[in-house]
């Protein structure tokens, strides 16, 4: 299995360095970035048609504004049995159809915690892919973490809630950070002890497979601490808040796509 990558930025490079750890035949192109990063017995660092031509499967990786670019240069250069992967945000069934015609393509969404190989990842295939090359680019996106397969309509919700959702967990750890460091702690203390507990907690819901909120209960003592903190938090509308915003991010997904058709 050949992959190709088109665009060795953040998303591209963590998932190049996913797949040359785990033993895949790579070939990398890019515009703006070096390279030298990526060499490997198995790396080669191509053109876009050598790429385009002996790639069995292509991660379109590149920025948003320059896709349709870049689709109109590799598209006479397609094999008839590649299978084409868009990571770009914004596009859909719809978008990539009119781009590519009826070639396969793979609908995807990543997030960027696959740069540590712990993404969580949605995928939806066009109507050619067989089961087979679905397998396959499970394994692709396997290797930088979990990926799941998705009917494209609930890709908006999908983004929403786990596309944005570093971003929402990055400003709790920096906010959780502040109040340790109004408490007395160092802030260097404060980042690694909150991102710790984080991330231990998600392994507990990951492993124990128990509800969340029975997790939360075995934290909350009668009377004490944790469920005092809760209540403020109840009381300043957390769980709506975090509603809120997913569903925010969801209509502006919605929004967005309205604009491409």
């Amino acid at each position: 299995m050949k992959v190709g990558i088109i665009g060795v930025g953040n998303m591209g490079g963590a998932i190049a360095h996913a797949l040359i750890k785990n033993g895949f035949e790579l070939y990398l192109t890019t515009k703006s970035k070096d390279l030298e990063d990526f060499k490997g017995e198995n790396v080669h660092i191509v053109g876009v048609k050598e790429l385009t031509q002996k790639s069995d499967y292509i991660i379109l990786a590149v920025k948003p504004h320059i896709y349709s670019v870049v689709v109109d240069e590799i598209r006479d250069h397609l094999r008839e049995d590649t299978i084409v992967i868009s990571i770009a945000a914004g596009q859909t069934i719809e978008s990539l159809t009119n781009l590519l015609g009826k070639r396969k393509f793979i609908l995807s969404m990543p997030n960027t915690p696959a740069m540590v190989g712990e993404g969580m990842s949605a995928i939806c295939p066009s109507e050619k892919v067989t089961e087979e090359e679905i397998e396959d680019v499970k394994k692709i996106f396997s290797s930088f973490g979990k990926v799941s397969t998705l009917n494209s309509e609930l890709f908006h919700g999908f983004g929403a809630a786990c596309g944005s959702l570093p971003a929402y967990v990055y400003m709790f750890i920096e906010a959780v950070s502040d109040a340790a460091v109004l408490t007395g702690l160092k802030r260097d203390d404060a980042y690694k002890f909150v991102a710790q507990t984080v991330l231990g907690s998600a392994k507990m819901v990951l492993e124990t497979q128990k509800h969340p909120g029975e997790l939360k209960d075995m934290v909350t003592s009668p009377g004490g601490t944790t469920i005092e903190g809760v209540r403020a938090l109840e009381g300043e509308g957390f769980r709506g808040t975090v509603i809120d915003a997913i569903l925010a991010a969801e209509q502006k997904s919605k929004a967005m796509r309205k604009e491409q058709i």
